[in-house]
């Protein structure tokens, strides 16, 4: 699981990724270049990058996403809390709630997604 922070850029090149993969290496550079302006070594550069991280792999001229992108910001979101608030979401969400109000519907959602995971 990847433990990798990304950037702005990257995180627009991962988006392209996932919302495309599998993709044929060739494609993705076109894609890239219309979309972000990269040149060819560019989109192979940055995806060695995130490749070595554990995010994509390039296979036989495809490229296709070694964990998705909920796993990674679910893994980013895990690190933070653990690093922010010793791991503790009651501590998390307190933070969050005194600066966001929640609603009645979303306290509705959080009570049924919580009850779900007492039943599991």
């Amino acid at each position: 699981m990847s433990e990798y922070k990304l950037g702005a850029v990257e995180s627009r090149f991962a988006d392209i990724v996932w919302e495309r993969a599998p993709i044929a290496s060739g494609e993705l550079v076109k894609i890239c270049a219309a979309e972000l302006g990269w040149k060819r070594t560019t989109t192979y550069t940055v995806l060695k990058k995130l490749g070595e991280r554990g995010l994509f792999k390039l296979e036989d001229g495809v490229v296709s996403a070694v964990i998705s992108r909920e796993e990674h910001y679910a893994a980013q979101s895990e690190r933070f809390v653990e690093e922010s608030f010793g791991g503790s979401l009651p501590a998390f969400f307190a933070a969050f709630a005194k600066r966001k109000p929640i609603s009645r519907e979303e306290l509705e959602e959080l009570r049924r997604m919580i009850d779900s995971f007492g039943e599991g």
